[in-house]
């Protein structure tokens, strides 16, 4: 029948499937413009307001605090390794981690001619690389000459930084930093 109509130039509509004829097309009008436009921008916003939020609330990796008074310190600094390195010490220190998440720290310091060095003040700072935050310091005793002890809490596994600083009268004499690896 269908050809009969094309042939005799019968131009009514082809009637739909069924279910095509219940729904009916959306208008696109400038409210609907609109409330896709703010929707769009709504959650691009949003999603740059978190992003930005955990940017600025957890990065703990600043370096220095003021890169001019760094670099100022810098000529001291070459002067005390410098110094450090003519006095031919040899300071060893050795980890024990701990099943609790702690560490144990020894430190036995010398001096060139393997003399035990006495009267000295120890520091030992775990310092996390990518985390600032995560520093923990040991407080560490002179057990006996040369020898110095202590116990860090609270030590994850993973890469630290280990500064050992020995200082006398306020004095730094001897800096180093080791990176370690805990497990």
């Amino acid at each position: 029948m269908s050809a009969s109509r094309s042939a005799a130039g019968d131009t009514s509509p082809v009637p739909l499937p069924p279910w095509r004829e219940r729904v009916k097309p959306r208008e696109i009008t400038g409210r609907m413009v609109l409330v896709c436009f703010l929707a769009f921008f709504g959650v691009i916003f949003a999603a740059n307001a978190v992003l930005i939020h955990q940017a600025l609330s957890t990065f703990g990796g600043v370096e220095t605090e003021s890169s001019y008074k760094a670099g100022q310190m810098f000529e001291r600094e070459v002067a005390m390794a410098k110094a450090q390195d003519a006095q031919h010490w040899q300071v060893e220190a050795a980890l024990t981690p701990a099943a609790n998440g702690s560490a144990r720290v020894q430190i036995i310091a010398r001096d060139a001619a393997g003399t035990p060095l006495t009267g000295m003040d120890a520091t030992v700072v775990f310092e996390r690389p990518t985390d600032r935050r995560l520093d923990r310091t040991v407080v560490v005793h002179e057990d006996a000459p040369g020898r110095f002890g202590g116990s860090a809490e609270d030590v994850a596994a993973g890469q630290w930084d280990l500064v050992i600083e020995l200082t006398r009268r306020g004095d730094r004499l001897f800096r180093s930093r080791s990176r370690v690896v805990l497990r």
